[in-house]
Protein backbone atom coordinates (compact mmCIF):
# COMPACT_ATOMS: atom_id res chain seq x y z
CA UNK A 1 0.00 0.00 0.00
CA UNK A 2 1.08 3.35 -1.09
CA UNK A 3 2.60 5.54 2.02
CA UNK A 4 1.56 9.50 3.12
CA UNK A 5 3.91 11.84 1.94
CA UNK A 6 4.47 14.28 5.22
CA UNK A 7 5.51 17.72 4.14
CA UNK A 8 8.08 19.07 6.97
CA UNK A 9 9.53 22.55 7.52
CA UNK A 10 10.33 25.75 9.39
CA UNK A 11 7.22 27.55 9.69
CA UNK A 12 6.09 29.96 7.41
CA UNK A 13 8.13 27.37 5.03
CA UNK A 14 4.78 26.93 2.83
CA UNK A 15 4.15 23.38 4.02
CA UNK A 16 0.18 24.20 3.79
CA UNK A 17 -0.04 25.96 1.01
CA UNK A 18 2.60 23.80 -1.45
CA UNK A 19 1.06 20.61 -0.15
CA UNK A 20 -2.32 21.50 -1.29
CA UNK A 21 -1.25 21.95 -4.42
CA UNK A 22 0.88 18.96 -4.54
CA UNK A 23 -2.27 17.19 -3.50
CA UNK A 24 -4.24 17.85 -6.45
CA UNK A 25 -1.27 17.20 -9.01
CA UNK A 26 -1.10 13.81 -7.44
CA UNK A 27 -5.03 13.51 -7.04
CA UNK A 28 -4.19 12.60 -3.03
CA UNK A 29 -6.53 13.85 -0.49
CA UNK A 30 -4.61 17.28 1.67
CA UNK A 31 -4.40 17.38 5.52
CA UNK A 32 -2.90 19.66 7.71
CA UNK A 33 -2.09 17.82 11.14
CA UNK A 34 -2.41 21.35 12.64
CA UNK A 35 -5.78 21.87 11.64
CA UNK A 36 -6.78 18.54 12.35
CA UNK A 37 -6.00 19.35 16.24
CA UNK A 38 -7.75 22.67 16.27
CA UNK A 39 -10.66 20.06 15.06
CA UNK A 40 -10.10 17.88 17.59
CA UNK A 41 -9.63 20.59 20.66
CA UNK A 42 -12.21 22.91 19.96
CA UNK A 43 -10.39 25.76 20.19
CA UNK A 44 -6.92 27.92 18.35
CA UNK A 45 -3.44 26.10 19.00
CA UNK A 46 -2.54 29.67 20.15
CA UNK A 47 -5.36 29.24 22.97
CA UNK A 48 -4.36 25.69 23.60
CA UNK A 49 -0.34 26.41 23.80
CA UNK A 50 -1.61 29.40 26.63
CA UNK A 51 -3.83 26.94 28.99
CA UNK A 52 -1.69 23.78 28.54
CA UNK A 53 1.79 24.99 27.64
CA UNK A 54 4.11 23.54 24.84
CA UNK A 55 4.76 20.12 25.67
CA UNK A 56 1.38 19.11 25.95
CA UNK A 57 0.74 20.20 22.83
CA UNK A 58 3.48 18.54 21.76
CA UNK A 59 1.70 15.25 22.84
CA UNK A 60 -1.32 16.00 20.85
CA UNK A 61 0.61 16.63 18.21
CA UNK A 62 2.21 12.94 18.43
CA UNK A 63 -0.74 11.25 18.67
CA UNK A 64 -2.36 13.37 15.55
CA UNK A 65 0.34 12.09 13.45
CA UNK A 66 -0.12 8.56 14.53
CA UNK A 67 -3.70 8.90 13.36
CA UNK A 68 -2.97 9.07 9.41
CA UNK A 69 -0.11 6.07 9.16
CA UNK A 70 -2.12 4.25 6.77
CA UNK A 71 -3.22 7.22 4.93
CA UNK A 72 -1.91 8.01 1.43
CA UNK A 73 -1.97 11.32 1.07
CA UNK A 74 -0.10 14.78 1.55
CA UNK A 75 0.17 15.54 5.55
CA UNK A 76 1.29 19.09 6.34
CA UNK A 77 3.04 18.60 9.35
CA UNK A 78 3.73 21.55 12.18
CA UNK A 79 6.93 23.03 12.08
CA UNK A 80 8.15 21.56 15.29
CA UNK A 81 6.34 18.29 14.92
CA UNK A 82 9.46 16.18 13.64
CA UNK A 83 11.90 17.38 16.20
CA UNK A 84 10.43 15.56 19.21
CA UNK A 85 9.70 12.71 20.68
CA UNK A 86 10.78 9.82 17.64
CA UNK A 87 8.05 11.63 15.50
CA UNK A 88 10.97 11.96 12.97
CA UNK A 89 12.02 8.10 12.83
CA UNK A 90 7.93 7.63 12.94
CA UNK A 91 7.73 9.57 10.12
CA UNK A 92 10.22 7.69 8.27
CA UNK A 93 9.27 4.49 8.81
CA UNK A 94 5.35 5.05 8.01
CA UNK A 95 5.82 7.46 5.55
CA UNK A 96 7.70 9.38 3.07
CA UNK A 97 9.22 12.88 4.60
CA UNK A 98 9.87 15.94 2.10
CA UNK A 99 11.46 19.14 4.14
CA UNK A 100 11.20 22.50 2.32
CA UNK A 101 14.32 24.21 3.16
CA UNK A 102 14.53 27.71 3.19
CA UNK A 103 17.18 30.13 4.19
CA UNK A 104 16.35 32.24 7.81
CA UNK A 105 16.19 35.42 5.88
CA UNK A 106 13.44 34.02 3.80
CA UNK A 107 11.43 32.64 6.82
CA UNK A 108 11.74 35.95 8.40
CA UNK A 109 10.75 37.90 5.38
CA UNK A 110 7.10 35.90 5.20
CA UNK A 111 7.14 35.26 8.94
CA UNK A 112 7.43 39.53 9.12
CA UNK A 113 4.66 39.44 6.82
CA UNK A 114 2.34 36.82 8.55
CA UNK A 115 -0.64 36.90 11.36
CA UNK A 116 2.21 36.37 14.27
CA UNK A 117 -1.51 35.99 16.58
CA UNK A 118 -1.85 32.68 15.10
CA UNK A 119 1.73 31.35 15.80
CA UNK A 120 2.05 31.27 19.43
CA UNK A 121 5.67 30.96 20.31
CA UNK A 122 6.37 34.07 17.53
CA UNK A 123 3.89 36.63 19.62
CA UNK A 124 5.61 39.47 21.20
CA UNK A 125 8.48 39.37 19.14
CA UNK A 126 10.27 42.59 18.02
CA UNK A 127 11.66 41.95 14.44
CA UNK A 128 15.13 41.50 15.99
CA UNK A 129 14.04 38.92 18.37
CA UNK A 130 11.96 37.33 15.06
CA UNK A 131 15.39 36.86 12.97
CA UNK A 132 17.24 35.86 16.33
CA UNK A 133 14.41 33.24 16.89
CA UNK A 134 14.43 31.83 13.85
CA UNK A 135 17.93 31.46 13.23
CA UNK A 136 18.44 30.16 16.74
CA UNK A 137 15.17 27.48 16.09
CA UNK A 138 15.72 26.73 12.86
CA UNK A 139 19.63 25.29 13.77
CA UNK A 140 18.26 23.70 16.20
CA UNK A 141 15.05 21.47 13.97
CA UNK A 142 18.27 21.36 10.45
CA UNK A 143 19.37 17.93 11.97
CA UNK A 144 16.09 16.28 12.54
CA UNK A 145 14.67 18.47 8.85
CA UNK A 146 17.66 16.78 7.06
CA UNK A 147 16.76 13.35 7.98
CA UNK A 148 14.30 13.79 5.51
CA UNK A 149 13.89 11.19 2.53
CA UNK A 150 13.79 14.16 -0.16
CA UNK A 151 14.66 18.10 0.38
CA UNK A 152 14.10 20.76 -1.90
CA UNK A 153 14.86 24.35 -2.06
CA UNK A 154 11.09 25.40 -1.71
CA UNK A 155 11.55 28.69 -3.29
CA UNK A 156 12.91 27.52 -6.59
CA UNK A 157 11.05 24.21 -6.98
CA UNK A 158 7.70 24.28 -8.38
CA UNK A 159 5.20 22.00 -7.85
CA UNK A 160 5.93 19.91 -10.78
CA UNK A 161 9.51 19.45 -10.12
CA UNK A 162 8.22 18.40 -6.86
CA UNK A 163 6.01 16.02 -8.48
CA UNK A 164 8.92 14.46 -10.67
CA UNK A 165 10.99 14.33 -7.85
CA UNK A 166 8.69 12.48 -6.02
CA UNK A 167 7.89 9.85 -9.07
CA UNK A 168 11.84 9.40 -9.24
CA UNK A 169 12.44 8.93 -5.84
CA UNK A 170 8.95 6.19 -5.90
CA UNK A 171 7.85 8.27 -3.40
Amino acid sequence: MPKPIFLIGYMGSGKTTLGKKLASKLDLPFIDTDEEIVKQIGMSITEYFGQHGEEEFRKLEREQLRKFADSYAVISTGGGAPCFFDNMDWIKANGYAVYLQMSPKALFDRLSQSKLHKRPILIGKSPEELRAFIEEKLTEREPYYTRAHLTIDQLNTTVETLVALINQHNL
